[in-house]
């Protein structure tokens, strides 16, 4: 699944291309997304993209005088820019053509991402306005994550993990700044010191960042034809490393099931 730095990188990529760019046409050839594309975003041709922005895991597309795009990429979804004469590719479900003659495709295999619309404040939008706050923000801090740890005998990891706690701390992630934490994942939330949840705020901070930097984890294409696999997964510390020796200590790295989902952790680094 695309996490936040996936979908950070699509935003770098894309958004020198299309923000300034007139929409010369919009074509939908599948509506069944996760929610069915609104016949609104068939009408912006002519119209102008005037900014690009990314909130939690949706890309947020300006339209000026209309209103904004809002895309998700769900499970498997990508953007490309490509050349209109460029064959469509099976999944491919919408363009948006530009005036510089090239198009911006959506692709999506499950079809668990969405192209939706709205004339008001996004941030005001359902799927945005009870999200909590950007973990590379100023508003996340020691003090936010002690406020929603408190009292909780929730883990961790689904503390971190819960996008009204903080957005964008998908598995990869969380698995990772915890370990550079060296706080256990099943650890409940409200039993850890604010010092320790300052060190996890800091490594969140840290691994997500370096994502970023280095294209995320999962990226298969934002902007060529022939995409391009991120590059952090080579430096992760613990994840989808069962059983190989700890970086650190030299122990082996186990793996658990948490709700639903493996979490990969070190028990001597992490407690």
């Amino acid at each position: 699944m695309p996490e936040l730095p996936e979908v950070e990188t699509t935003l770098r990529g894309i958004a020198p291309h299309v923000v300034g760019q007139r929409i010369v046409a919009v074509e939908v050839r599948e509506r069944r997304l996760r929610w069915p594309v609104p016949r609104a975003v068939d009408e912006l041709a002519g119209c102008r993209i005037s900014a690009a922005s990314r909130r939690g895991k949706y890309l947020l597309l300006e339209v000026e005088g209309q209103g904004t795009l809002i895309l998700h990429l769900g499970m498997s979804g990508s953007l490309r820019l490509v050349n209109p004469n460029v064959e469509w590719r099976r999944h491919d479900h919408l363009a948006i053509r530009l005036a510089s003659g090239r198009e911006l495709r959506l692709h999506d295999p499950r079809r668990f991402g969405c192209v939706l619309f709205t004339r008001g404040d996004p941030q005001r939008h359902k799927l945005l306005r009870e999200l909590g706050p950007e973990p590379l923000g100023e508003a996340f801090d020691a003090d936010c994550l002690a406020t929603a740890a408190r009292g909780r005998k929730l883990a961790i990891k689904q503390c971190i993990m819960n996008s009204h706690v903080v957005v964008g701390v998908g598995n990869i992630y969380a698995c990772e700044a915890l370990f550079m934490a060296g706080i256990h994942p099943t650890r409940a939330a409200g039993r850890i010191s604010r010092a320790r949840l300052a060190a996890l705020v800091a490594a969140i901070r840290e691994v997500l960042g370096a994502s970023i930097k280095q294209g995320g984890t999962t990226l298969r294409d934002f902007l060529h034809e022939d995409g391009k696999p991120g590059y952090f997964k080579q430096s992760l510390r613990v994840y989808d490393r069962e059983g190989e020796p700890c970086r650190v200590c030299g122990g082996p790295v186990r793996r658990a099931v948490q709700g639903g989902r493996s979490t990969f952790y070190c028990p001597q680094c992490q407690r």
